[in-house]
């Protein structure tokens, strides 16, 4: 459980968060009794979940080296950051290039609280955070933070990992990727892993009324409807895959299954 120290007027203890059952998967700190009861719900119900969750953290780690060491990228707004978990992004991109620069973006109040992890930069570069719902795109645009550290005359990696299954139609997740990706120059990519239940629907759709029944409803899509967020886009190889299948290392993708995975993952560069 954490122990850091949550401002308990802004913290639901009682009922489970998105982010903290993953953490909670992951092997984390940052979770209540809500988050493992219902972490423990999941995994019953679908005994891949944890290799799922572990092989979507693994292709962030690929996907942003990929950027700053193949494409070059120097520069990283990344949506739905969630609860820290090391190495997190801008560690990964530091790695390569020290003077690169992340913007974090969460509305998550623990994310808020722990983000003083996220923080924590090379000296030649620069890390910040928003506290913004994705929702509404001009909240992280038009923010101090997002101009201040951010060049748009350089390109910027556009990362959106693991959130757009929790926008239901309504809200219209493309049309809010789009909105982000707009002001980017040329040159920019973006980053996503979008959930599906392709590969193994029966145990995957039990997984989402767990989440339903916890008033997290889910939007998984099919591979015509992921191809959906990169139109307009130059997909880079492989296009779009399975997460453990998208430029695998081998450090942890053998022997993982395509009905363990329900995430289909894929980086594009903005012509």
């Amino acid at each position: 459980m954490s122990d850091s120290g949550w401002p308990a007027d802004r913290i639901d203890t009682e009922h489970a968060h998105s982010a903290r059952i993953y953490d909670y998967i992951l092997g984390g700190k940052d979770y209540y009794p809500a988050d493992r009861e219902a972490g423990d719900a999941m995994a019953k119900e679908w005994p891949a979940l944890p290799v799922h969750m572990r092989a979507n953290r693994d292709w962030m780690n690929r996907a942003v080296r990929w950027l700053a060491e193949e494409a070059g990228l120097r520069q990283f707004l990344d949506i739905g950051t969630g609860i820290p978990t090391s190495p997190n992004l801008h560690e990964i991109a530091q790695s390569v290039a020290p003077e690169a620069r992340v913007v974090y973006v969460d509305n998550d109040p623990i994310v808020l609280t722990l983000s003083q992890g996220l923080l924590s930069s090379t000296p030649e570069g620069r890390t910040t955070y928003i506290e913004a719902d994705f929702q509404r795109p001009e909240a992280v645009l038009e923010s101090d933070e997002f101009r201040r550290t951010l060049d748009l005359t350089r390109p910027v990696a556009l990362t959106v990992i693991a959130i757009v299954h929790f926008v239901l139609d309504e809200d219209d997740a493309v049309g809010i990727v789009r909105r982000l990706m707009e002001p980017l120059p040329s040159g920019s990519y973006l980053a996503m892993t979008i959930g599906t239940a392709e590969f193994a629907p029966e145990e995957v759709g039990r997984v989402a009324r767990e989440y339903a029944a916890r008033d997290m409803p889910m939007r998984l899509r099919t591979i015509d409807e992921a191809h959906e967020f990169f139109e307009g886009l130059d997909l880079t190889g492989p296009g779009i895959v399975q997460v453990h299948k998208w430029r695998p290392d081998d450090r942890g993708e053998q022997g993982v299954r395509d009905e363990d995975i329900a995430m289909y993952g894929a980086v594009a560069r903005k012509p």
